[in-house]
């Protein structure tokens, strides 16, 4: 990392958001600003993976209700479920896959309970059933590779061989694959080949002052 929270890691790749001007608001969840590995692990490339969570102006996800206290909710009633997910730079996509159901946000201590009992299970039927719906853009000819996860059933927009531009719509946000409730995985790695592939640091461009990696809880807008 650098000398400061948030400060440009050595050697990250700089992204842009991978949100629209106007998309509204994503808070910041696993940080790598935070720690490394931000997502407790070095497996499958995530060590500096970060999340970006859809909020309102009040900077909640979802309405609160009783319900999520006891009960799984349609992803619909996520604010940010189906916004547009850009290409947060420019590159060849390498992997493309759609097909995997948007599950039922678990919002609640209570919810979690069976999905942490199938998480097991979920990385033993590879990366369709962790990353869910999910597109890889690869900045150079051998990477480096970036990984946008989670994505909405029936929205992947590219595939295999097409060339991106920064900008460009590859998705919307979806909570397909290991996921408790809508948002957008994003992480850069020097292989595809999940068992081996080693996380690599990341920041992203502002509108003004360097780049930099957004800290914990810290809400973005692109």
């Amino acid at each position: 990392m650098g000398d400061g929270q948030g400060d440009l890691p050595r050697g990250a790749v700089v992204l842009d958001l991978p949100f629209e001007r106007a998309g509204g608001r994503w808070r910041v969840e696993n940080s790598p600003a935070r720690r490394v590995p931000s997502h407790g692990t070095w497996s499958f490339g995530t060590s500096h993976a970060i999340d970006f969570v859809p909020v309102d102006d009040a900077g909640r996800s979802a309405p609160r209700t009783w319900r999520r206290l006891v009960a799984p909710e349609p992803p619909e009633l996520v604010v940010g479920f189906g916004r547009p997910v850009l290409a947060p730079v420019s590159g060849t996509v390498v992997l493309a896959h759609d097909g995997e159901p948007d599950h039922h946000a678990r919002r609640s201590a209570l919810t979690l309970v069976p999905y942490a009992l199938g998480q097991a299970g979920r990385v033993r039927a590879g990366a369709p059933a962790v990353a869910g719906n999910h597109v890889v853009i690869a900045v150079g000819e051998g990477g480096p590779y970036v990984l946008l996860a989670h994505l909405r059933a029936g929205t992947v927009r590219v595939r295999p061989g097409d060339r991106v531009r920064t900008g460009d719509l590859v998705g919307e946000c979806g909570n397909s694959g290991n996921s408790t409730e809508p948002h957008v995985h994003l992480q850069v790695c020097d292989s595809i080949r999940w068992e081996v592939a080693r996380g690599l640091p990341l920041a992203f461009r502002r509108r003004a002052g360097p780049p930099r990696v957004p800290g914990e809880g810290e809400v973005v807008e692109a």
